[in-house]
């Protein structure tokens, strides 16, 4: 039978600390003043919570902290005690070995907010459809024929629509023998990198820029050479001054849409720029059209793939935003047959093929019209959501940042107007339960000065508490 435990605890809602950490440090100070002894037993999390009027959540993470410090002990069916065996060295200070305890992996599950770089919600994606397409297809007379191999490239009726769906809605002339269908852009990515380039090359990228990109080409023995960003997109000059360095370079990889991660769009003028340089120089454009779907204005601006002066490119799109970010579903197609036909020959020795069944059950939502009623139903709802963002942003960030409101996509770029240190900014949100992707992730040397702030997976409660944060560490 546990003692009726009551222990004040002053809790600071204004302080930068979090209020589990708060109330982690208060139990070690009563560990080191001797009020609380070595086989003490604490109060249950449900009435620890109800006596300092906070979320049970709270407490739940306060006592995790400190079962993992060695402070307490938890002892199944009888509860949490204070540790009976040697303590931690008490001259340490307890603060300290919280939050250093905090910043480990162990105790990552502790943040409870993630501030990602732009991902769907995937609550939305029309999972009961594509569950119901998905048996409908073994209900088929003719279900044995799809449980055989099928073709390297995917499923031909998958790629004849991926191709339809390129030439009606993104200008683009090509078709299913050019198509590749792949586990997700990233597969995409790797198959290129590794059909088009040879040990000792060299590339272009976007500064900042997308970096599992830029691992796949590395890992083909690439050389990166950077082209910075500004509000226009892709800097051309500097793409010009990299070809008239005298190396040969093999290609450039962009994301002229909605450049990544600072959502700039790449301006007409620098499109044709980019196109007239690659025909003159003989390099391929490796467009990744990352997330075309959701454009909130007018309509999206067509890739540089569709414009059919353009000899050199490939083209990588995915399905993983539209549906869901679980279902692996990319493609990617390219001017040059003999480079899909090498992608073909690759893909088969590491993934015979991919998921037909899958491909066939997404085939059948394009057809009757689910995917399109969906897309029009998410691109509703991502715009309440970056409408939302812009106003909170507006009101708790625009004295100290910089940032445009986009025209599509998931995410902002969010440029604070004078010098921060990211690395402590991110500590700080830490303390504060929430986790940020800092801007060395986006960075190719120097560190960049944005952060990319995604909106699409958070609720409107969490936006508001991520962006009240983000003010206050500023």
């Amino acid at each position: 039978m546990l003692r009726k435990w009551n222990f004040e605890i002053q809790l600071d809602e204004r302080s930068d600390q979090a209020i589990y950490l708060q109330i982690a440090d208060a139990i070690i100070k009563g560990i080191h003043s001797g009020r609380l002894k070595p086989g003490d037993a604490l109060p249950g999390s449900r009435n620890f919570s109800q006596q300092l009027k906070v979320n049970r959540n709270t407490v739940v993470q306060a006592l995790q902290v400190l079962t993992i410090e060695g402070w307490l002990i938890s002892k199944e069916r009888k509860g949490t005690f204070v540790a009976d065996t040697a303590l931690p060295d008490q001259q340490e200070n307890p603060s300290s070995a919280v939050r250093d305890a905090e910043l480990k992996s162990t105790v990552g599950r502790h943040l409870h907010l993630h501030i990602d770089d732009g991902h769907p919600n995937s609550k939305i994606a029309p999972i009961t459809e594509l569950a119901r397409a998905y048996r409908q297809i073994f209900n088929q007379k003719a279900r044995w024929q799809m449980m055989g191999y099928g073709h390297e490239l995917g499923d031909l009726e998958f790629r004849k629509t991926v191709a339809q769906m390129l030439n009606h809605q993104r200008a683009m002339q090509t078709d299913e023998q050019h198509i590749c269908i792949t586990r997700g852009s990233q597969m995409a990515m790797y198959l290129t990198a590794q059909c088009l380039f040879e040990e000792g090359d060299h590339m272009m990228i976007e500064n900042p820029g997308y970096k599992p990109a830029w691992a796949a080409f590395e890992h083909a023995g690439v050389t990166l050479l950077p082209v910075g960003v500004d509000q226009q997109g892709l800097i051309v000059d500097e793409v010009l001054a990299h070809l008239e360095s005298g190396k040969t370079i093999k290609a450039i990889y962009v994301t002229p849409h909605r450049q990544y991660p600072t959502t700039a769009t790449l301006s007409l003028k620098r499109r044709l720029q980019l196109i007239r340089l690659a025909n003159a120089y003989g390099f391929t454009i490796i467009e990744d059209d990352y997330d075309n779907e959701f454009h909130f204005g007018y309509r999206p601006v067509l890739p540089l793939s569709s414009f059919a002066e353009l000899k050199n490119y490939v083209y990588i799109g995915t399905m993983s935003k539209v549906v869901a970010p679980a279902l692996r579903i990319g493609y990617l197609t390219s001017s040059d047959r003999s480079l899909i036909e090498k992608v073909g020959r690759l893909r088969k020795i590491i993934d015979v093929q991919g998921d037909s069944i899958m491909e066939q059950a997404v085939l059948q939502l394009i057809k009757d019209g689910t995917l399109k009623r969906h897309i029009k139903k998410a691109t509703l709802y991502y715009k309440s959501k970056r409408d939302l963002t812009a106003r909170l942003l507006k009101k708790h960030i625009q004295d100290k940042a910089t940032y445009t409101t986009p025209e599509g996509g998931l995410a902002f770029w969010i440029v604070p107007k004078n010098e921060v240190n990211w690395s402590q900014i991110s500590k700080k949100l830490q303390r504060k339960g929430i986790k940020i992707i800092t801007p060395d992730s986006y960075s190719f040397g120097p560190t960049v000065h944005g952060i990319r702030l995604g909106y699409g997976s958070l609720s409107p409660e969490q936006l508001e508490e991520s962006i009240t944060a983000l003010a206050t560490v500023l």
